[in-house]
């Protein structure tokens, strides 16, 4: 592969950064204390709403999707493949709002996604052109307290057809998104058939925010930050009433469309990721160089420079392997690519989690308050090891495709290669 960036995702980058730099880095001052002196669940900073304007009007807005065979009237993308956008996604993640300023933010990339692939004119007109224009949020409901949901053979919401509409029943958390004040509407994952083969028993379906039996219990803390207004929320769906034409696909295509929903989605979150670890390294290296203890900078004991080495090793490998699993999903598509996407999906928050910790250490009692955003920081990468399933369940995706390669061969069969 060739590891020059395209003269379009220079251009895109520039582009990207130079408002960065003009707008979004100045504003973050602004933003934090905007939010801090409103009602964080029920309204976004002034300042936020500017950035999003200003960027919308400067075309860089919905960058995020790839070419696609699917462009309509409805959407119709820049242009950007998967490799093409990976250096964007990093550079929006060193700052924790920016990729929303863009209209490029989890999980509503993934929804507008499946709505654009899956979704009929009528679901395009009523859910994903306000998605598309910034005027609504969205959350993807399928994490269950009652089960296992790493399996997501195991989730139980029922989803019943009774006439012209489907009536569903069951309790949802980590439902990302879903009380932000924009939320226009849930995709719900639940089952519409538990008697047939394993993989058509799972159905989506579209709920618009307010349908009635549709209730927000109560929103779930990551190590004490709330994330509003975006947060993350426990769901009841008590005999919840949709027309039947909110379907997505059709009865048993739950797990079509959710492996179709997360491929780009990793890629986004593994290069956010990176960009986190790139921002701790900055702060580390900056205040190590800036203290002095036992007669010397703290960065001139031996400990720091073989912990600094590594962060940077590790970022730059796990770097590459993010753009070899963008040009993989880009050339032979994402199955192929399964093994690539688990991958990163693991390495990529775990390498940054140790970045991430290094740097509080390095920042001593002030890396644990809220003075320099690491520990906050921390939380958000912590999260990352379990949305969009657990480390455990990639690496086990990636130990059976090793586990296939040899089938079939006995020990003997590579005896020679040891010689």
């Amino acid at each position: 592969m060739n590891f020059e960036q395209s003269k379009k995702s220079k251009e895109w980058y520039g582009r990207v950064e130079a408002f960065m730099n003009e707008y979004v880095y100045p504003a973050i001052p602004t933003y934090h204390e905007q939010h801090a002196k409103m009602d964080r669940w029920k309204e976004t900073p002034a300042i936020f709403e500017e950035l999003k304007a200003k960027a919308k009007a400067a075309g860089l807005w919905n960058i995020f999707m790839p070419p696609s065979s699917h462009d309509d009237e409805y959407f119709t993308s820049v242009g950007l493949t998967n490799v093409e956008y990976a250096p964007i996604a990093e550079l929006m993640g060193r700052v924790s709002f920016a990729s929303e300023v863009f209209n490029c933010m989890a999980p509503d990339t993934g929804n507008f996604e499946v709505l654009h692939r899956y979704g009929t004119p009528s679901q395009k007109e009523q859910f994903m052109i306000p998605l598309r224009d910034g005027l609504t949020r969205s959350a993807f409901l399928m994490t269950e307290p009652a089960v296992a949901s790493s399996d997501a053979r195991n989730i139980q919401t029922e989803i019943r057809r009774d006439g012209d509409e489907y009536v569903i029943n069951g309790r949802k958390w980590w439902s990302s998104g879903a009380g932000h004040p924009k939320c226009g509407f849930f995709i719900v994952m639940g089952k519409t058939d538990p008697t047939t083969s394993t993989y058509r028993q799972q159905s989506m379906i579209l709920v618009p925010v307010g349908t009635p039996g549709a209730t927000l219990v109560r929103h779930l803390n990551v190590f004490g930050y709330d994330h509003a207004p975006h947060g993350h929320f426990e769901v009841v769906l008590d005999n919840v009433r949709v027309p039947a034409e909110n379907m997505l696909v059709g009865e048993g295509c739950g797990f079509e469309i959710a492996q179709g929903r997360l491929g780009p989605g990793r890629i986004h979150h593994a290069m956010r990721t990176i960009a986190s670890a790139e921002v701790a390294l900055e702060r580390m290296v900056i205040r190590l160089m800036s203290r002095e203890a036992f007669g010397k900078r703290i960065h001139e004991h031996s400990i720091w420079e073989e912990r600094i080495a590594h962060a940077r090793i590790n970022i730059e490998m796990v770097r590459l392997l993010c753009i070899k699993t963008a040009h993989m999903m880009d050339t032979v598509g994402n199955k192929e690519a399964q093994g690539e996407i688990a991958m990163i999906k693991v390495i990529a928050p775990q390498v940054a989690e140790r970045i991430i910790d290094m740097a509080i250490q390095a920042h001593g009692g002030g890396g644990v308050s809220q003075d320099f955003g690491l520990a906050e920081m921390y939380a958000n990468t912590r999260i990352v090891r379990l949305t969009d399933g657990p480390d455990e369940v990639h690496c086990r995706a990636v130990a059976r495709l090793e586990f296939k390669k040899q089938e079939g061969r006995q020990y003997s069969d590579i005896r020679a290669y040891s010689k």
